[in-house]
């Protein structure tokens, strides 16, 4: 910064140089704190209590430091007193008059000041990861070129990869050796006559990162992304829905490289024998022509993924060879995966004395939704502890212990009907691998 003196720059330098040295990094927040950078002495103090999470002298100055910018609370007296003003300052009272403020005049305001935008992350190790959430939102903003006239979004070649997903090794092996192998030998593929066509269908149960893995596989790709889900394509007017789903192929073939991925592929490919909606099934019917690369328009350079809860759901004629033709179990995630997921969701809140190994024990089964709504529970906790007692205080693992009691892993529901399929429906061997995983954890 501009104004700051000599001796902070020279501390800030000295903490980049020795990110390890406590002692180092708490001088430097007493001195921020000194001359009025209380948000700064709050995250360099944060980082102090990741490194050394006992360090009594780390928290108090985060406490100190949380504290520099609340405003006073006023001290109700023996007799009523008016209510002070928003943004005035509340009257100073003698010592021996002073009362504990009441939760019913918790300052919701004061409380932001204290801890809106100053607590830094609290998992700063090595370069940070920024792929570290297996389920990390990444909504299509219409990244394609401002040029184009198309309607459809087309994502410009992402830097999401593979190895941005947490753990989770074994679908990566898969998907290495049937899909993506293939696609980036191309001498190889010239010399065993492999088309650069290719379609998969991820399933498994909900909140496991199946869309964020097939973001993962473009950007392994090099290739655009489209999402395309039930919304994008059904219309009210008799055959503009089939035209949508022809334009979205057209937009693919020009921007190949791309991979169009079809979410929830049960609401736009179910089976067509119970279907009753006679525009659903002119959808599906579409949607296999253009799997086939109708009227000589190969699909060369396109890509096609599709995710689904329920695979049993999807219509036959879209799983049949030459379309999508490859499946993977996306399972909830292991436990590398889980402690990926947790630090992201914790690393903007204000935590102390996390034991990650502890948590990602006891969350097995859970998905990467589940896993998000965890955190987002724990911090509801001390939210309201600190709305009670006036006082904020950081996330603890009183916290998160009590939120992964409270929750059940979402996926036991799916597993419990893909038992029965698994049971009764697996002609041809289709759910092998879904049958391996439940024999594995005895639910079969």
């Amino acid at each position: 910064m501009s104004d700051e003196s000599p001796l902070i720059r020279s501390l800030r330098a000295a903490v980049a140089a020795a990110p390890e040295d406590v002692p180092l990094r708490l001088h430097f927040a007493e001195l921020l704190l000194t001359e009025g950078r209380g948000d700064e002495a709050v995250t360099e103090a944060a980082v102090a209590l990741q490194r050394a999470p006992g360090d009594e002298a780390a928290r108090a100055l985060m406490l100190r430091a949380m504290g520099q910018h609340a405003a006073p609370a006023a001290a109700p007296a023996a007799e009523a007193a008016p209510a002070t003003p928003a943004g005035e300052a509340a009257p100073t009272a003698p010592a021996a008059d002073a009362a504990p403020a009441r939760s019913s005049s918790f300052d919701w305001n004061a409380a932001e000041q204290e801890v809106g935008d100053l607590v830094g992350p609290r998992f700063v190790e090595g370069g940070g990861g920024d792929g570290d959430d297996l389920e990390q939102p990444l909504t299509s903003d219409g990244g394609g070129d401002p040029g184009d006239a198309s309607a459809w979004d087309v994502d410009a070649p992402g830097s999401v990869r593979l190895a941005d997903v947490g753990g989770m090794q074994e679908v990566k092996g898969r998907l290495e050796a049937a899909f993506l192998a293939p696609m980036r030998n191309p001498e190889l593929r010239r010399l065993y006559g492999k088309s650069l066509r290719g379609g998969l269908l991820l399933y498994g149960p909900p909140g496991c990162g199946k869309t964020f893995i097939a973001r993962a596989v473009a950007g392994e790709l090099g290739a655009s992304f489209m999402s395309v889900s039930l919304s994008d394509i059904l219309d009210m007017y008799i055959g503009t829905s089939e035209k949508n789903v022809h334009d979205i192929f057209e937009t693919a073939r020009a921007q190949a490289p791309c991979v169009v991925f079809l979410d929830e592929l049960d609401a736009l490919g179910a089976k067509r024998s119970r279907t009753h909606h006679s525009g659903l099934r002119n959808v599906v019917n579409q949607l296999l022509t253009e799997l086939d690369g109708v009227d000589g328009a190969e699909n060369e350079g396109v890509f096609v993924l599709a995710a689904t809860n329920v695979p049993w759901d999807v219509d036959l004629a879209l799983r049949r060879p030459g379309r999508l033709d490859r499946t993977l179990l996306v399972l909830p995630p292991d436990a590398p995966a889980r402690e990926a997921i947790l630090r992201y969701h914790l690393r903007e809140r204000p935590i102390e004395s996390v034991d990650l190994g502890k948590l990602v024990k006891i969350t097995e089964d859970f998905s990467g939704a589940d896993l998000a709504h965890l955190c987002e529970t724990a911090a509801e906790s001390a939210l309201l502890d600190s709305a009670r007692t006036g006082t904020v205080r950081m996330i603890n693992m009183k916290d998160l212990l009590g939120a992964a009691k409270q929750l059940k892993p979402s996926s036991e529901s799916w597993f419990a009907a893909a038992r029965n399929v698994a049971m009764f429906a697996n002609d041809g061997g289709m759910y092998d691998d879904l049958v391996t995983y439940l024999k594995k954890k005895r639910k079969l």
